[in-house]
């Protein structure tokens, strides 16, 4: 998501040459098919296709391949000095790329989506590949809450060549609840990943943007009123304070956000789990389900910087859906926290009642 952003500001440079897209992978890559390089007519250039196997080489050669429209290039990263495709670097795998120049329409109404997708829309990409004496065609689609709508077409995709599909999705919004000094390299973290992130505070005098300048919004606000939470959403609770914390839990839980974690002690998130659940009228279960506590992939490491690192690879392994091992919370954990540490008097009472 970093790349797309890189990309999107180079692009507005106005003097971008060749856009280089990969559409195949067949073998190992290092990138996915549908990462990009932009290259200027400086040689300059904003994205990647490779590990740095490729970008050398087709840096050089890309203005050349293109010079008489859109072309899709092989390149195999195997290492054999014999192939006849080039570069055989080792990495391997064999790539397409998709070379195109960049004073077009198509390609305009591309970055047009790709600058829309950073502040949160959704597009469906149909590229038909040139070859074999057909031009390259794209379609896009945008995909909006209220309804789909096509924003930019050069005319309707054949079935002649094959076509390139890619589903352009923003990037992963986080909101951080709690403006504090630790809030400070999760945003930091975040920011390096090309995330939207949001930083929530009750406090005024910390929620300010000045702290947090790698952030999107930073809001001193008590509810998420404006906020649209949505399930899409990753969320952090930090603001070490029990009683916001538990307010921001009670308001967050309901929205099922693909991630929400709770920083703190296993005693104090046992207590706001079972407390939250009471308030809600859940079982302690379903909250847990919902919940990643203790917060963080088990890294080791000590400090705001080792936190936000545990953090971030979590929301990152859990957004990919390749979390394995977590240490969240079961109902069973809250209920021996509760047991061996007591329960707090707000607790008592919702028990008693």
């Amino acid at each position: 998501m970093s790349d797309r952003r890189k990309l999107v500001e180079l692009w507005h440079r106005g003097d971008a040459a060749v856009l280089v897209t990969l559409v195949r992978v067949e073998g190992s890559s290092y990138r996915r098919a549908g990462a990009r390089l932009l290259i200027a007519a400086n040689g300059d250039y904003a994205g990647a296709i490779s590990g740095g196997c490729l970008e050398a080489e087709v840096i050089r050669k890309a203005a050349w391949l293109a010079r008489d429209g859109a072309v899709v290039q092989r390149y195999s990263t195997l290492f054999d000095d014999t192939a006849d495709i080039p570069y055989g670097l080792g990495c391997g795998g064999t790539v397409d790329l998709l070379i195109e120049p960049a004073d077009t329409p198509l390609c305009s109404a591309l970055f047009a989506a790709l600058e829309a997708s950073l502040t949160g829309a959704s597009f469906c990409i149909e590229t038909q590949l040139p070859g074999g004496g057909y031009p390259l065609l794209r379609t896009i689609e945008t995909r909006h809450p209220e309804g789909a709508g096509r924003i930019a077409t050069a005319e309707l995709v054949s079935d002649l060549n094959e076509i390139f599909r890619e589903q352009l999705d923003p990037p992963q919004r986080l909101l951080i609840f709690g403006a504090g000094d630790d809030a400070l390299p999760m945003t930091r973290f975040a920011a390096l990943l090309g995330w939207r992130v949001v930083v929530i505070d009750s406090r005024a005098q910390w929620a300010l943007p000045e702290r947090f300048s790698e952030a999107e919004r930073v809001v001193a606000a008590t509810s998420l009123d404006g906020l649209a939470l949505s399930s899409n959403d990753a969320v952090v609770l930090m603001t070490h304070s029990y009683e916001q914390d538990r307010a921001w839990l009670t308001a967050v839980l309901p929205a099922h956000p693909r991630y929400l974690g709770l920083l703190g002690a296993r005693h104090r998130s046992a207590l706001l789990v079972a407390e939250t659940a009471a308030l809600l009228g859940w079982t302690v279960a379903e909250a847990c389900a919902e919940l990643f506590a203790p917060i963080g992939l088990d890294l080791g490491g000590d400090g705001a910087e080792a936190i936000a690192l545990a953090t971030i690879a979590e929301i990152q392994a859990r957004c990919e859906g390749k979390i394995g091992y977590s240490r969240r919370m079961t109902a069973e954990a809250v209920a021996e926290q509760i047991a061996q540490g007591g329960s707090s008097r707000y607790l008592q009472t919702q028990c008693a009642l």
